[in-house]
């Protein structure tokens, strides 16, 4: 094996692409194509997520001879139920509507799955986040600017100064969709 492995992403996020891309990581972009199954037979955000993660990082491992993949799925979570993705925008109003001014859990789960050894890594972070109270035509505002499509709780985080959303506990580049604190120390261990 190379002293530094071939790294593969096996996710379509423009986020943990990018998140990935300024922490200076090189990198190939191979989605796992794996549809994430419903939220049943799970009793807690942190089983699914790591589920959904290692689904995807095996999807991506049966395409690949030798390299190190990078998995990561995140859900929302308040009030005892995941708030997933949007179907569309009226799902995306819905979902924005329900978060207004109140504070829910981001999980992330991720998988490291090291090829051709099989060697696996995986974990999960939380992060507490804030949005704020909006009026309807606020929704609306936020709605048009296209934030929503294909993000979990609905929404995308600024990195700076975002005006809806405030990370309270963990890491801003979980909210994003990989901690890329814990990634970095997971990587260098799993390399070798």
């Amino acid at each position: 094996m190379p002293e530094h492995p071939r790294l593969i992403l096996a996710s379509a996020s423009e986020g943990r692409r990018d998140l990935l891309a300024r922490a200076g990581y090189c990198f190939e972009v191979m989605p796992s194509g794996v549809e994430e199954p419903p939220f049943v037979g799970f009793s807690h955000p942190r089983a699914y997520v790591q589920h959904l993660a290692w689904l995807k990082a095996e999807g991506a491992a049966a395409r690949l001879q030798e390299g190190l993949i990078i998995a990561a799925d995140s859900v929302a979570w308040l009030d005892g139920a995941v708030i997933g993705k949007p179907i569309d925008r009226a799902d995306a109003r819905r979902i924005i509507a329900r978060l207004s001014g109140s504070e829910h859990e981001l999980w992330t789960g991720v998988c490291l799955w090291r090829r051709p050894t099989d060697r696996q890594v995986c974990w999960q972070e939380k992060s507490v986040v804030a949005m704020k109270a909006l009026a309807p035509a606020e929704i609306e505002s936020y709605l048009d600017l296209g934030i929503w499509e294909g993000k979990s709780g609905a929404y995308g985080v600024q990195e700076q100064n975002d005006p809806y959303v405030r990370v309270i506990t963990g890491s801003l580049s979980n909210v994003i969709g990989l901690p890329l604190e814990r990634l970095a120390a997971e990587l260098q261990l799993i390399a070798n």
